[in-house]
């Protein structure tokens, strides 16, 4: 009986020391493998990027990780120097993919952009000097800047010594200008690039007139249509603008400050403005 308990005890510590060694070994083998496998950084979204962002804004949204080189993907972008400023993505990326050369195209490669959940798109007919010059393209953000001329309205002015009596004058509203919106979405930009206006010589020295003459840019010349994507109250408000006043775009950036804005009359326009 004695050697019979003996032997199932012996029996145990050997069952013991082996799955002990089982797991240590097991372990020293995954840990061999780990400190030998090769690790590559590269750059994965870590927030979701819409179609049409600048590189700017992707930039704000990726992160460089490091990972196991077998789980890089083909095309995957390891180096900032691929992150060309005059890109934008080129459809919306996904927050935890690693960020694909594919996913960036040249920013006059892309003719439209999706349009956000819960907003309206409406088109507006420009002039370039109205539209940043014609630069304009889908993807770019746009502050909208709405001009009024005086409008003709009622006043009501009391009367004298008649109680309840009012006297209705006719009145116009002061001139009006207002930055109203900020960083609005181009969705789309339509012009004929062959409708362009003459180039400008600008001469930059009388005395080396022939040297440092330098062409500028070509302009367009007939109207831009510009496509912007707005929520419902502001599609109102440009509307308004468009068919009573004028608008004037503004580029405005990710980093743009919309601060310090304010409705500037011709009372206030030669006046100090706050910094």
């Amino acid at each position: 009986m004695k050697r019979k308990i003996a032997g199932i005890l012996v029996a145990v510590l050997l069952a013991t020391i082996g799955t002990v060694a089982l797991v240590a070994y097991v372990k020293s083998a995954k840990d061999r493998a780990i400190a030998g496998e090769e690790r590559v950084k590269v750059y994965v979204v870590k927030s979701n990027v819409r179609k049409g962002a600048p590189m700017a804004e992707i930039r704000n949204a990726i992160d460089l990780v490091e990972i196991p080189a077998k789980v890089l993907a083909n095309g995957a972008i390891v180096d900032p120097v691929q992150l060309s400023e005059g890109q934008v993505a080129a459809i919306d990326l996904v927050s935890g993919e690693q960020l694909l050369k594919t996913r960036l195209v040249n920013a006059d490669q892309l003719t439209r952009v999706s349009v956000p959940k819960g907003l309206q798109q409406v088109t507006l007919a420009l002039d370039p000097e109205r539209a940043v010059g014609g630069e304009l393209k889908a993807g770019d953000t746009v502050g909208i800047v709405i001009s009024f001329e005086p409008f003709d309205t009622n006043e009501f002015v009391p009367i004298s010594g008649q109680d309840g009596q009012v006297e209705i004058r006719q009145t116009k509203t002061a001139n009006t200008t207002h930055l109203t919106l900020h960083k609005v979405l181009v969705t789309g930009v339509q012009f004929d690039k062959n409708d362009s206006g003459q180039a400008t010589v600008a001469v930059l020295g009388a005395a080396k007139k022939d040297a440092d003459a330098s062409q500028v840019e070509q302009a367009p010349a007939s109207k831009l249509l510009v496509t912007l994507a707005l929520s419902s109250p502001h599609v109102e408000q440009v509307v308004f603008g468009a068919e009573f006043g004028l608008i004037w775009l503004t580029a405005e950036d990710f980093n743009t400050d919309e601060t310090g804005t304010r409705i500037v009359t011709l009372g206030e326009v030669y006046g100090e403005v706050a910094p």
